[in-house]
């Protein structure tokens, strides 16, 4: 078992890919404490711990990660808005930074101090391809709190290199998700919609949670004990092209 004896946080564990990591962690050794805003999603799930946590709540996020002493933190929690500049709200803005990227710097900030004091972290931040490294039509404030995911990742990278703390990022394509179902439903015709978004990755087919979760699983264990401030692409070729 590959994490064996190590302790894991992953937040959105309840669906999607937090639950596809949060169960493979498990799977493989790993004392995981699965979080997720709905505390439903996280039935059967067959952690060692798991309780709903809303992570724009900054006091129990940073108690919650603090009192897990985790060896990984896996940083899931995050919402994809639709639209242009044009059609952006100051209201959506502050929702992707407060989710997508304060959240993020909350719950990694919790948890430094421990895992340098231990010696040893690996942090997994989930960010996205639609980003600084590709962009993707109508996703101007979800490109751009997933830009700065990758900026976070890389400067915490760069910090703690000398202190035993590995810090680094996925960045999916398109994943089948309830999420992804709920906003191809949205769009009014799910089949073309469907189509449009498999089109788009050269593989032809969208990306699975369980494959996310392979990488997460590589970058969490000590496999990759030589890599940090990596931005890596899981897309089916579509930053390729």
């Amino acid at each position: 078992m590959r994490l064996q004896g190590k302790r894991a946080f992953v937040t959105a564990a309840g669906q999607g890919i937090g639950r596809a990591i949060a169960e493979r962690f498990s799977a493989e050794g790993a004392y995981v404490v699965a979080t997720d805003l709905k505390n439903d999603l996280l039935a059967g799930l067959g952690t060692a711990e798991a309780f709903a946590l809303d992570v724009t709540d900054k006091a129990a996020l940073q108690a919650a990660v603090e009192n897990a002493k985790a060896d990984i933190l896996v940083n899931c929690a995050g919402f994809v808005h639709a639209g242009t500049i044009a059609e952006a709200t100051d209201a959506d803005f502050d929702v992707a930074m407060n989710l997508n990227v304060r959240s993020q710097f909350h719950a990694m900030q919790a948890a430094l101090p421990g895992m340098v004091e231990r010696g040893h972290g690996s942090i997994v931040n989930i960010a996205s391809v639609a980003s600084s490294i590709i962009a993707a039509p109508n996703r101007f404030i979800y490109g751009m709190s997933k830009a700065a995911v990758i900026g976070m990742t890389k400067s915490v990278a760069i910090d703690y290199v000398t202190k035993g703390v590995r810090c680094n990022c996925i960045c999916p394509g398109t994943v089948e998700s309830p999420s992804l179902q709920n906003r191809l439903r949205a769009m009014g015709d799910y089949e073309t919609a469907r189509a449009t978004f498999i089109a788009r990755q050269p593989m032809g087919r969208i990306g699975t949670p369980e494959e996310v979760a392979a990488l997460a699983l590589y970058l969490g264990s000590d496999e990759s004990g030589f890599t940090t401030g990596q931005a890596h692409v899981i897309d089916g070729g579509w930053a390729a092209g």
